[in-house]
Parts: C-alpha cells; structure tokens; sequence
C-alpha cells in the first residue's frame, strides 16, 4: 500500500492510480525523450494498464496515452494523488 505524500518511482503503481512526476533520474538523449513524451515536473499521470507480463505499462499523460518500459519508468519520481 502506497501512502499519499511518499515519493515512490512510476514503475512501482498499479493499474488506475494518479501520480504526479516529481524527478527525472536520467539524463542525456533519454532524459530529452522523456521531457518531449510530457514527463515533466507537475504533470498529472494516470496508470492507464500493464501488459500480461507487467512490461511495458501504458500510462496517459496530457490526454494522450504513451506505452513506457518498466526500466524507463523506474527512473522517474511519483508522488502519489
């Protein structure tokens, strides 16, 4: 069980949970990637799914839905809604 106000990684919620992104853990070509998909500071996540085998999980952020690996999102800081 998360609790509300714990900074916790995206890869770790479940299916229907809001997050808010707090910290990007990269940096270089994959951290202009994620900041170009919308994963930026204050932005409102919803855990949309997760495939069969909890890899990649599809997540909607900016009213669009983005599929993301677990290895990518671990690296971005959530706090949860």
């Amino acid at each position: 069980m998360q609790l509300e106000g714990l900074n916790l990684r995206l890869d770790s919620m479940n299916q229907g949970q809001k997050v808010k992104v707090v910290k990007i853990h990269t940096k270089g070509k994959l951290m202009h990637k994620l900041l170009d998909m919308g994963f930026v500071n204050g932005s409102d996540i919803e855990i949309v799914r997760e495939a069969p085998l909890f890899d990649p999980m599809e997540l909607k952020i900016h009213n669009y839905n983005i599929s993301l690996r677990k290895s990518e999102a671990n690296l971005i800081e959530v706090i949860a809604l």
